[in-house]
Order: C-alpha cells, then sequence, then structure tokens
C-alpha cells in the first residue's frame, strides 16, 4: 500500500526575509504569514462535533497539536499528516526508547520528531496531557473512564469511544479520526488502501480460504480461555486474509464479555477448539508457551498439537498484529503470511 505522509508546509526565513525590508519588517511580516497560515487552514476546517460514549468533542479548529490515548489512533493520525505531540506509552512491543517500531519509521522517514510518551491507563494524567498544550486529544480505542474524561476534556476537545471501553470497528476509527482532524474525505482513502493490502494477500494465497481459524488467548494454566470476536481488530485482520471465522466462534458471540469483544470458556473446555483448523494465539514468551502446551487439555486441542498454531511471541509483532491501521498492516503482512504459510504446512 501507498499513503503520503504530508509534512506540514513551512515557510522559510529566507522567503519570508524577501518580502520584508527591515529587521522590524521583518519580524512584523514573518509574524502576519504566521497567522495567514493558520487563517487559511482554519478557513479550510468545517467545524465538527463528535458524539462518543462519554460526551461530546466540538472541534472548531483544524487541530495541530494532538495527543493520543489508547492503541491504533497515533498510527492514523501520522498517516494523516499530523504527528501527535503525546502519545501513550505502550511498553509491550516498544523498543529500547519506548517508541513502537512503525510509529518510528514512519515518522523518522519524513524527519519529524517523535511523539513525547505520557503515562496512560489507569495513570492517565490529565495535567500531564495540559503540559504539552494540546488543541486535541484522541482515544477512539481506548479504556478512557468517565471521570478521566472529565478532566482531560478540561484540557482539550477529547474523542473517546463510540459505545464501550476498547470496542471499535477499524474502519470506523480510521473514520472518526479523520473526521476529527478536518480530512473526512482522506478516510476513505486510508480504508480502501488497508483492504488493497489485504485483497493482495488473498490474490496471492486463494488457499487461505479453505481453513477456517480461531483466534484465542490464555490466562495461565489455572485460569479461563478467551476467543476473540471477529470484529475484534487482530480476529478481524486474519479473516481479511481469506482465512474462514470458524463456526464455534459464532456460537460464542452470545458470552460476549463486554468491552473486550471476546467470549471466555472454562480451560477445562478448552476441546470446544478441536474442530478448528487453525490456532493464533500469542504467548508472553517461551516459558508460557511451554507452561500452556504442558496442560493436558490444551496442549491436546487438535490444531495446537498438529502445530497448526501461529503463536509469536515477539512483542513488537504481537502489538502490531493487534491492530488495523495505516502504519500497521503493512509492517504485519510481511512478517504474517509465513507464520501462517508454515502452521498450514503442518
Amino acid at each position: 500500500m501507498t499513503f503520503i505522509l504530508r509534512r506540514p508546509e513551512n515557510r522559510t526565513l529566507a522567503a519570508v526575509a524577501a518580502s520584508c525590508l527591515t529587521a522590524t519588517l521583518l519580524v512584523a511580516c514573518s509574524s502576519s504569514s504566521d497567522t495567514t497560515a493558520q487563517d487559511n487552514q482554519d478557513d479550510d476546517f468545517t467545524p465538527t462535533t463528535i458524539t462518543h460514549a462519554l460526551g461530546e468533542a466540538e472541534i472548531t479548529s483544524k487541530p495541530e497539536r494532538v495527543v493520543t490515548l489508547g492503541q491504533g489512533s497515533a498510527e492514523t493520525a501520522i498517516a494523516l499528516g499530523v504527528t501527535p505531540v503525546g502519545t501513550e506509552s505502550y511498553e509491550w512491543g516498544a523498543d529500547d526508547s519506548g517508541q513502537l517500531p512503525w510509529v518510528r519509521e514512519a515518522v523518522e522517514e519524513e524527519g519529524g520528531e517523535l511523539p513525547e510518551l505520557i503515562t496512560g491507563g489507569e495513570e492517565v494524567s490529565a495535567e500531564e496531557i495540559a503540559a504539552l498544550d494540546p488543541d486535541l486529544v484522541l482515544a477512539p480505542w481506548s479504556g478512557l473512564t468517565q471521570d478521566q474524561y472529565d478532566q482531560i476534556s478540561e484540557v482539550a476537545p477529547t474523542v473517546a469511544y463510540p459505545e464501550h471501553p476498547w470496542t471499535i470497528d477499524w474502519e470506523d476509527q480510521i473514520t472518526t479520526i479523520a473526521t476529527a482532524l478536518g480530512e473526512p474525505d482522506r478516510a476513505e482513502d486510508l480504508i480502501n488502501g488497508i483492504e488493497d493490502d489485504f485483497a493482495a494477500v488473498r490474490d496471492e494465497h486463494p488457499d487461505f480460504a479453505d481453513h477456517d481459524f480461531a483466534f484465542i488467548y490464555n490466562q495461565g494454566p489455572a485460569q479461563n480461555m478467551g476467543v476473540f470476536l471477529p470484529t475484534e481488530q487482530r480476529a478481524a485482520m486474519v479473516a481479511n486474509l481469506g482465512l474462514q471465522t470458524a463456526p464455534v466462534v459464532e456460537e460464542m458471540k452470545d458470552d460476549e464479555v463486554v468491552g473486550t469483544d471476546s467470549a471466555q470458556f472454562s480451560l477445562e473446555d478448552a476441546d470446544r477448539l478441536n474442530d478448528v483448523d487453525l490456532i493464533f494465539t500469542f504467548y508472553s514468551d517461551d516459558a508460557n508457551r511451554r507452561e500452556m502446551h504442558d496442560n493436558p487439555v490444551y496442549g491436546n486441542v487438535t490444531a495446537i498439537r498438529d502445530g497448526a498454531e501461529v503463536a509469536p511471541t515477539d512483542q513488537s509483532f504481537v502489538t502490531a498484529s493487534s491492530m488495523i491501521n495505516p502504519l500497521t498492516v503493512p509492517w504485519t503482512l510481511e512478517r504474517y503470511v509465513p507464520m501462517i504459510q508454515e502452521a498450514l504446512s503442518s
């Protein structure tokens, strides 16, 4: 997929100086030029109100200083030409500096400045966000609480999730972010680009459609198991590659745990997955993998026993493959497809 990372237009000092005759005029002219540029941006921006589960975000001018919370919003903002001034830190999969690899690659490719990393989750701080002087906070895929929202929305317009925490379709997330940034028409282009990436994999690997899958997660050998439902982004990514959602997953929709896009069941009932061709999951490390495989019920699920399991432990990959957005999809697919082929060959 090809997408354009747009850099904000810069007026060089030389260009401004050419129209100014003295140092005094230079300052005045530069200030006037900046104001005119901002006015032109605002003229092109249509004020919008985004209603969400926690309130309303009234956005009256084109956002320039954006903070993102949760997952996937920074990536879409960057693809739309707006690098956030701050983004929630996410240690799982980050590099030594705390940046996610695909975010670093995209920002540095454009010569931009990496976002400042801020505390998120239960510890998110309105004061820390305010210090970045944002004009918009994006959190459409997050666990933001009402109390947190009430504080943060006093700092800047804040866009939360449509209904439940951590629950939003990937297309809706992209559309919401593009609308908030004043680029609603570009949402369709980003979505189409991602769909083209998925279609290319399906065309190259038509055999994927002959197999079904379940994307599961474990909570340890003495805990429940979960299966991600088709709308959850990591399961949606696999389905978009052509694999079919297993019937047992469809049967579990009525058991959804609100706010997780997943259903849970006892580890003792893991044999419900015996008819599934391919199991997708992830482990925190190799020790966690061995621990689960040694469980007599889990380890004897047909696909797991036979090696038809796509189960990475690389934290960067696990994080990237859990999100569908313009940066993670191309980064993930070149790594995902060989894993799927290897699992199917077993």
